[in-house]
């Protein structure tokens, strides 16, 4: 491990956590969009899926002529973050729904330049033994995710501009620290022209692709759980108690999605160094393809009955996240690691697209009761892969 490992760690954690809060931006704020905006049902399942859709693009982009590895990671992760949060910011100037959905994609596009290449500046860092780093890594990702839940909390009652301009403060701050407080890793590759032999090499690789099989199904239930639980909590919760406040919704979010994600990932970034990252990701995806199947049936139940399944799957679908990059990174050549990374994001993301859009649509067929099962196929798919990856994990770890 390179001397200053962990203080790095400590700031690109921390811009991290402040870079991802554009991600659900929008979304938390969407009752006053609709109105403002005046969205239709189609645009307004939009509003979710255009990040993800933007990020997809940016991260084939990305991956296509190799960003991340032809460039200084550091600059181009700070160039990334400063461009998504003047982005966001002019959401708050927006009056249609079609700009403010371009400027949403657009920001989807700029956060393919912040998360994938945070992974590939950490496996620098931590060239071995990576697995609570990467843990450290996600938890920030997912309370920085689930930050605006947070911060809806005090500012939506004022103005929903506030909750736009905080997030996108948080992103600047979070350029600044990249560029000036983060230093550059000792162990760099060296900047290569791009060549599609980079890709070619990812695909033929194939631990590297058993672990992204494996990503696949987790990214499947992940995003389609973070964008629909709240819709979820909201109505379970009124069902049972009408008269609950807005101020309890939002924290019960930023609960089982920040919070108890966070200390999943940590969890789980501990014990994959232990059981290896095989292990743990089929343990997680054991319990979170369980959950997803389960928690409808406490739809209108007691509060804290739905509560604690929640803050489970909340920790759980996490909990392995970290551990589809790191084995990546560890499994990948250097010289193409950083695309390798951005290739899987890329693929990741643009299947959340599908199952973000199919919840509301299956929802209105079968009910809150029922439709996060359909999350459960891709922790099954998941298992299967990383049970055959097994075989090539390193013995070190």
């Amino acid at each position: 491990m390179a001397k200053g490992a962990w203080r790095a760690l400590m700031w690109i954690g921390l811009s991290e956590l402040f870079a991802l809060s554009l991600w659900f931006s929008a979304s938390v704020i969407a009752p006053e969009l609709i109105e403002v905006w005046k969205l239709n049902p189609t645009t307004e399942a939009w509003l979710s899926a255009s990040v993800p859709f933007g990020f997809v693009i940016g991260a084939f982009c990305s991956s296509y002529f190799g960003f991340a590895d032809r460039f200084n990671p550091r600059i181009f992760l700070a160039i990334s973050a400063l461009l998504g949060a003047l982005v966001n910011g002019l959401l708050i100037f927006v009056d249609y729904a079609s700009v403010g959905i371009m400027l949403r994609i657009c920001t989807g596009i700029t956060l393919a330049g912040v998360y994938p290449t945070a992974v590939k500046i950490l496996s620098q860092w931590f060239p071995k033994q990576r697995g609570l780093a990467m843990g450290i890594l996600i938890a920030a990702l997912t309370m920085g995710s689930s930050s605006p839940h947070f911060v809806v909390m005090f500012f939506s009652s004022l103005n929903w501009q506030l909750v736009i301009i905080c997030s996108s403060v948080l992103a600047f701050l979070a350029a600044v620290i990249v560029y000036w407080i983060l230093e550059d890793a000792p162990e760099t590759s060296n900047r290569i022209p791009f060549s599609f032999k980079l890709l070619k090499n990812v695909v033929r690789n194939k631990p590297v692709m058993l672990a992204n099989y494996g990503y696949f199904g987790h990214m499947w239930e992940l995003y389609a759980m973070w964008t629909w639980l709240p819709a979820f909590l909201t109505a379970s919760f009124s069902t049972y108690s009408p008269d609950i406040s807005h101020e309890v919704l939002a924290l019960s979010s930023f609960l089982t999605i920040g919070i108890a994600g966070a200390i999943g990932c940590v969890i789980g970034g501990a014990i994959s160094d232990k059981i290896g990252r095989a292990n743990l990701t089929i343990i997680s995806m054991v319990i979170s393809g369980v959950c997803s199947i389960l928690i409808g049936l406490t739809f209108g139940q007691s509060i804290w009955l739905t509560l604690i399944f929640a803050i489970v799957w909340g920790m759980s679908i996490i909990s392995d996240s970290a551990q589809f990059s790191a084995a990546v990174s560890e499994k990948s050549e250097v010289q193409y690691v950083g695309t390798a990374l951005t290739f899987q994001m890329c693929i990741g993301f643009l299947i959340t697209i599908f199952s973000i859009n199919l919840i509301p649509v299956l929802e209105r067929v079968i009910g809150w009761e029922w439709v996060f099962s359909l999350l459960a196929i891709g922790p099954i798919l998941g298992i299967i892969s990383m049970v055959k990856y097994k075989r090539y994990e390193s013995s070190e770890v």
